[in-house]
């Protein structure tokens, strides 16, 4: 699989997180896009992160495993939008769920449209 990190870097889809593209007209509604995953750290990083909250403050091993996960869900949901013919996604959100102790699902998703020219 390619790294989405830098397939976000080449995205030419608009995102935002409103109902609309202020100066652009929307076309059509092509429907819902989502992109999900599964994210966990390793044993080492786990056993860290478990120490730390000992002492309290920010558990910065899940912060970057989070920051990760959801620039893997942002891909994939604009993949699925770029597969449909959209140009832009509206409304988007984010949505996580712990599936077992360590491990969480981030999954993005909007409502994917094209724009008149």
């Amino acid at each position: 699989m390619r790294d989405p990190i830098k397939i976000i870097g080449v995205i030419k889809m608009i995102l935002v997180n409103i109902d609309h593209i202020p100066g652009r007209t929307i076309e059509k509604v092509v429907g819902v896009v989502k992109g999900s995953t599964v994210h966990s750290k390793h044993i080492g990083k786990d056993i860290m992160a478990s120490l730390r909250t000992l002492v309290g403050g920010e558990i910065e091993e899940y912060t970057e495993m989070l920051e990760e996960a959801r620039k893997v869900a942002v891909a994939r949901m604009v993949k699925n939008a770029e597969e449909l013919g959209a140009d832009a996604i509206l409304n988007i959100r984010f949505s996580s769920a712990s599936v077992m102790q360590s491990a969480a699902e981030i999954m993005a998703y909007g409502t994917a449209v094209t724009l008149a020219d």
